[in-house]
């Protein structure tokens, strides 16, 4: 895991059209363009400005130097909030290896230790039972249940809403 760059744009291209139809039902609707270089490039620049704003931080999963995946703690939100929420996906090669949580459990690393951020939050479609199983593992738990909550796949979607609390301790000043 390491922070995405420009250069990335190429090797995410390929791994998001190969995992196409694997992600499609737990995914907003995506255009063409989005499956491009081109496309990828767009979006890792806006997620670098949302970085240099201090909103998201933004990690590209690799093996070697190839992505395979991706995981973002975006919303961040300081004061006496302290908050963040994560989303992930995995190439469906490297799903059940262990590869997403330990990357959720590095951005919860992340998130206290560098950010000071007291929670981090998680929502998953009610039937995306291996997301979960993910969020379990990374200590997270179920706090409540949002109908309607994002549009995926053609249609607004159910999710479970997880946190995990990072921390007691008083925000910094």
């Amino acid at each position: 895991m390491r922070g995405v760059r420009i250069e990335d744009a190429a090797g995410l291209a390929d791994v998001l059209r190969r995992n196409r139809a694997h992600m499609a039902p737990c995914e907003p609707y995506r255009d063409e363009r989005f499956y491009t270089e081109a496309g990828q490039g767009d979006r890792i620049a806006g997620l670098l400005a949302e970085r240099d704003g201090g909103r998201t931080v933004p990690f590209v999963l690799v093996a070697g130097d190839v992505p395979v995946g991706g995981i973002n703690l975006g919303g961040i939100a300081l004061g006496p909030l302290r908050s963040g929420g994560v989303g992930y996906w995995i190439d469906e090669a490297w799903a059940g290896k262990g590869l997403a949580t330990a990357a959720v459990e590095e951005v919860c690393r992340i998130a206290r230790d560098e950010l000071g951020l007291h929670r981090v939050e998680a929502g998953t479609l009610v039937d995306n039972l291996a997301s979960q199983r993910v969020l379990a593992k990374a200590g997270f738990e179920q706090y409540g249940l949002a109908p309607r909550f994002l549009h995926i796949d053609g249609a607004w979607r159910d999710h479970r809403l997880f946190q995990r609390i990072l921390h007691d301790d008083p925000p910094a000043l």
